[in-house]
């Protein structure tokens, strides 16, 4: 296993967890990496989404598994060591905002960037934010979106359509009163979607709101409650 494309490893790891088998494997060759094996993930974009995608969401199966009593204060959740990457520890909010964020604060609406990086997060963290990782990732919430193996050759085509199945579920766009209800992401992370016209024009791409309409956003209430993600093909 150890001899496998990074990206496949953690794609196995979620896997495993999600079958309960073994995730010993998987874990340790993560672990093992070298610098020089993550080559691939840290000079291809595609490589990079599946593979921090997949080691997000395996992280919160596996603390929601091993440590279900974290959850109960999310400061501590979402700090906690949940992966071990080429010798790194990484929690879900160095994978989320570190990495597939590109060194964003959790704190900045998505316009500052985050604080006291280390030289792991410098070579590794995307260059930019892709905004539809917020339609991929589960952090054990009730309104989390569900999740699945991402494949680099395919994370594109898996992005859009996650994305455009959660906007389907969730957004409510009420013509006569000007007004539409979005996820509460698009109000924690306005810039990762390019502001309020970015917001609109994101929404428009995925068929949320007509060509000309520009409604106010209304963000609906986030349930935080503990659920089981739900894994989907």
């Amino acid at each position: 296993m150890a001899t496998e494309r990074p990206t496949t490893l953690a794609a196995d790891l979620l896997v495993a967890l999600r079958t309960d088998t073994d995730t010993a494997s998987p874990l340790s060759a993560l672990a093992g990496l070298s610098d020089s094996a993550l080559r691939g993930v840290r000079t291809d974009r595609k490589s990079a989404l599946a593979f921090w995608l997949n080691c997000y969401n395996a992280g919160t199966e596996r603390l929601l598994s091993e440590r279900p009593e974290l959850y109960e204060s999310r400061w501590r959740f979402f700090r906690a060591p949940a992966l071990t990457v080429a010798g790194h520890g990484l929690s879900l909010d160095d994978i989320e905002h570190g990495l597939l964020r590109g060194s964003r604060s959790k704190y900045g609406l998505g316009y500052l960037p985050r604080l006291l990086v280390d030289s792991f997060e410098l070579r590794h963290a995307l260059d930019g934010v892709d905004p539809r990782i917020h339609f991929a990732l589960n952090c054990g919430a009730a309104s989390c979106p569900p999740i699945r193996a991402y494949d680099p050759d395919a994370v594109d085509t898996q992005l859009d359509t996650a994305t455009r199945a959660y906007l389907d579920a969730t957004v409510r766009y009420d013509a006569d009163a000007e007004a539409v209800s979005v996820p509460r992401v698009f109000r924690w992370f306005p810039g990762d979607f390019g502001g309020r016209s970015g917001r609109r024009a994101f929404l428009r791409r995925y068929d949320q709101l007509p060509e000309n309409a520009a409604p106010t956003l209304d963000y609906l209430p986030w349930d935080w409650s503990q659920a089981p993600p739900a894994f989907v093909e």
